[in-house]
Protein backbone atom coordinates (compact mmCIF):
# COMPACT_ATOMS: atom_id res chain seq x y z
CA UNK A 1 0.00 0.00 0.00
CA UNK A 2 1.56 3.32 -1.12
CA UNK A 3 2.25 5.59 2.87
CA UNK A 4 0.20 8.35 0.41
CA UNK A 5 -3.50 5.63 1.20
CA UNK A 6 -3.31 5.51 5.01
CA UNK A 7 -3.15 7.98 8.08
CA UNK A 8 -0.14 8.42 9.92
CA UNK A 9 -0.06 6.67 13.25
CA UNK A 10 -1.61 9.14 15.51
CA UNK A 11 -4.59 10.08 12.96
CA UNK A 12 -7.21 10.22 14.54
CA UNK A 13 -9.82 11.08 11.96
CA UNK A 14 -12.03 14.29 11.63
CA UNK A 15 -14.00 13.03 14.34
CA UNK A 16 -17.15 10.87 14.57
CA UNK A 17 -19.80 13.45 12.99
CA UNK A 18 -17.56 13.28 10.30
CA UNK A 19 -17.96 9.12 9.37
CA UNK A 20 -21.69 9.51 10.85
CA UNK A 21 -22.55 12.20 8.57
CA UNK A 22 -20.96 10.08 5.67
CA UNK A 23 -22.85 6.67 6.86
CA UNK A 24 -25.79 8.26 6.65
CA UNK A 25 -25.36 9.29 2.99
CA UNK A 26 -24.19 6.50 1.94
CA UNK A 27 -26.25 4.76 -0.83
CA UNK A 28 -27.90 1.55 0.54
CA UNK A 29 -27.38 -1.99 -0.84
CA UNK A 30 -30.05 -2.14 -3.67
CA UNK A 31 -29.10 1.52 -5.24
CA UNK A 32 -25.31 0.57 -4.95
CA UNK A 33 -26.52 -2.56 -6.64
CA UNK A 34 -28.43 -0.55 -9.55
CA UNK A 35 -25.54 1.23 -10.45
CA UNK A 36 -22.85 -1.51 -10.46
CA UNK A 37 -24.65 -3.36 -12.86
CA UNK A 38 -25.74 -0.36 -14.92
CA UNK A 39 -21.71 0.13 -15.28
CA UNK A 40 -20.86 -3.48 -15.47
CA UNK A 41 -23.36 -2.78 -18.97
CA UNK A 42 -21.62 -0.02 -19.96
CA UNK A 43 -17.84 -1.96 -19.36
CA UNK A 44 -18.63 -4.10 -22.54
CA UNK A 45 -16.53 -2.17 -25.43
CA UNK A 46 -19.44 -3.70 -27.84
CA UNK A 47 -22.32 -1.97 -26.05
CA UNK A 48 -20.39 1.35 -25.41
CA UNK A 49 -20.57 1.09 -29.49
CA UNK A 50 -24.15 0.70 -29.28
CA UNK A 51 -24.83 3.38 -27.28
CA UNK A 52 -22.44 5.55 -29.44
CA UNK A 53 -24.23 4.44 -32.42
CA UNK A 54 -27.60 5.37 -31.11
CA UNK A 55 -26.49 8.63 -29.48
CA UNK A 56 -25.82 9.48 -33.22
CA UNK A 57 -29.15 8.79 -34.30
CA UNK A 58 -32.06 5.77 -33.45
CA UNK A 59 -31.44 2.89 -36.00
CA UNK A 60 -33.16 -0.54 -36.62
CA UNK A 61 -31.23 -3.62 -35.50
CA UNK A 62 -30.28 -4.05 -39.70
CA UNK A 63 -28.56 -0.60 -39.74
CA UNK A 64 -26.91 -1.66 -35.85
CA UNK A 65 -25.20 -4.98 -37.76
CA UNK A 66 -23.64 -2.54 -40.54
CA UNK A 67 -22.31 0.06 -38.72
CA UNK A 68 -20.91 -2.03 -35.81
CA UNK A 69 -20.25 -5.22 -38.58
CA UNK A 70 -22.02 -7.76 -36.27
CA UNK A 71 -24.42 -10.20 -36.45
CA UNK A 72 -27.81 -9.71 -35.99
CA UNK A 73 -28.26 -12.01 -33.23
CA UNK A 74 -25.15 -10.50 -31.50
CA UNK A 75 -26.60 -7.40 -31.74
CA UNK A 76 -30.32 -8.45 -31.14
CA UNK A 77 -28.88 -9.96 -27.57
CA UNK A 78 -27.20 -6.92 -26.74
CA UNK A 79 -29.80 -4.61 -26.94
CA UNK A 80 -32.64 -7.26 -24.71
CA UNK A 81 -29.43 -6.92 -22.09
CA UNK A 82 -29.54 -2.72 -22.77
CA UNK A 83 -32.97 -2.55 -23.31
CA UNK A 84 -33.95 -4.63 -20.07
CA UNK A 85 -31.53 -2.29 -18.05
CA UNK A 86 -33.60 0.82 -19.25
CA UNK A 87 -30.46 1.85 -21.16
CA UNK A 88 -32.24 1.76 -24.48
CA UNK A 89 -35.52 1.63 -25.71
CA UNK A 90 -37.30 0.39 -28.87
CA UNK A 91 -40.34 1.87 -31.29
CA UNK A 92 -42.44 -0.19 -33.11
CA UNK A 93 -43.50 1.78 -36.63
CA UNK A 94 -45.55 -1.08 -38.76
CA UNK A 95 -43.33 -3.84 -39.02
CA UNK A 96 -39.97 -1.98 -38.25
CA UNK A 97 -38.70 -1.90 -34.92
CA UNK A 98 -36.24 1.23 -34.32
CA UNK A 99 -34.02 1.50 -30.97
CA UNK A 100 -32.75 4.92 -29.21
CA UNK A 101 -31.26 5.35 -25.74
CA UNK A 102 -33.83 5.44 -23.04
CA UNK A 103 -33.22 8.97 -21.55
CA UNK A 104 -30.60 11.85 -22.01
CA UNK A 105 -28.57 10.64 -18.84
CA UNK A 106 -27.60 7.78 -20.96
CA UNK A 107 -26.19 10.11 -23.54
CA UNK A 108 -24.47 12.23 -20.59
CA UNK A 109 -23.10 9.80 -19.17
CA UNK A 110 -21.40 8.58 -22.44
CA UNK A 111 -20.54 12.27 -23.53
CA UNK A 112 -18.59 13.09 -19.29
CA UNK A 113 -16.62 9.62 -19.56
CA UNK A 114 -15.65 10.74 -23.63
CA UNK A 115 -14.47 14.24 -21.69
CA UNK A 116 -12.93 12.56 -18.94
CA UNK A 117 -10.65 10.18 -21.30
CA UNK A 118 -9.40 12.70 -23.88
CA UNK A 119 -8.75 15.84 -20.20
CA UNK A 120 -5.30 15.62 -19.33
Amino acid sequence: MDTLDKCEPICEGTGPETADRVRNELLDDEAASAMAELFKALGDPTRIRMIHALSIQELCVHDLTEALGMGQSAVSHQLRYLRNLRIVKRRKEGKMVYYSLDDTHIEQLFVLTRQHLAHD
